[in-house]
């Protein structure tokens, strides 16, 4: 089923409508960033939709929201274990790209068309889970959808989060004359970095992306009432990459870190190359995540 966004939001702000228009073209184009799941992939989904073991094993049931997650992935592998999915993604292309896959696995999910800043299309208290590949830097206010993941969350529920570091936007992608990679753009800023005209392993070609601070990524969080469990930085550095590559640059820079966190109540009645976090919402209006894990489940969620 194809859920549609509320009628009376205001219009999408340049940003967004960019970013749309970018990722339609990506999937146009066949881009890696667009890939969709494999059949290989369905046959140990957990490989991708759980890597560190941060959700639970039983799935059935569960409420799952992809958030920013388009592309095919995600979604389609979350209802293979059982679970009742919802996907929200600022692309059409994107969204495609999982209805097709569930149409040819025999799946079904539900597919929002929606920014991950304004979920008013979905109800307060809904989701047991949520995934958000990384995505935030796409947005201009992540407090913003910090605040909408924990309303639409469950108490107790599980938001695995992940990012990009701050200090990869930053620098160059290319090496200088020295083979060190030069930081470039500030910290603190309000507008958005220039699109990159060819694609990386860092930056998606044509794209608009915001620097979010940790103090952001992070704090912003425990002001929503995330409880942050876990946070993962995975390990790319390969000394032996030639320069510029990857490999190279990733000793570097880190490129993201992961992190999940729970709802101990909350507050609102509340990919690998990144960061990862894991929050819990505490209150019916909180929540928080970053390749961090960090998760306890309230007495009387469905995960205690």
């Amino acid at each position: 089923m194809k859920l549609r966004n509320r009628t009376d939001a205001p219009e999408v702000k340049r940003a967004q409508a960019h970013n749309e228009l970018a990722w339609d073209r990506l999937v146009e184009q066949g881009s890696a960033f667009a890939a969709p799941a494999t059949r290989e992939d369905f046959r140990e989904p957990s490989r991708i939709i759980n890597p560190f073991g941060w959700l639970p094993g039983n799935l059935h049931d569960l409420q799952v929201l992809c958030l920013a997650a388009g592309g095919g992935k995600h979604g389609p592998l979350f209802a293979s274990r059982g679970a009742r999915v919802t996907v929200v993604d600022l692309s059409e292309r994107m969204l495609e790209l999982d209805r097709r896959i569930a149409r040819r696995e025999g799946l079904s999910l539900d597919t929002l068309h929606a920014s991950m800043d304004d979920l008013d299309a979905l109800a307060d208290g809904r989701f047991d889970i949520v995934l958000q590949p990384v995505s935030s830097c796409y947005a201009e206010n992540i407090h913003a959808v910090y605040h909408e993941v924990a309303r639409i969350m469950r108490p107790g529920g599980i938001y695995v989060s992940q990012h990009k570091q701050p200090v990869s936007l930053q620098a160059d992608p290319h090496p200088g004359p020295e083979g060190t990679y030069a930081l470039r753009e500030i910290y603190h800023r309000e507008n958005p970095l220039p699109p990159q005209d060819l694609s990386s392993a860092h930056r998606e070609a044509g794209t608009l992306e915001f620097i979010h601070t940790l103090e952001d990524i992070l704090g912003g969080l425990c002001r929503e009432g995330f409880h942050i469990d876990a946070v993962h930085e995975p390990v790319h550095a390969d000394p032996a990459a030639p320069p510029g590559s990857f490999g190279d640059r990733s000793r570097y820079i880190p490129p993201l870190p992961r992190h999940p966190g729970h709802t101990p109540g909350c507050k609102h009645s509340p990919d690998t190359n990144s960061m990862s976090i894991r929050t819990v919402c505490a209150s019916r209006f909180r929540i928080g995540t970053i390749p961090i894990m960090a998760m306890v489940p309230v007495p009387g969620s469905r995960f205690a």
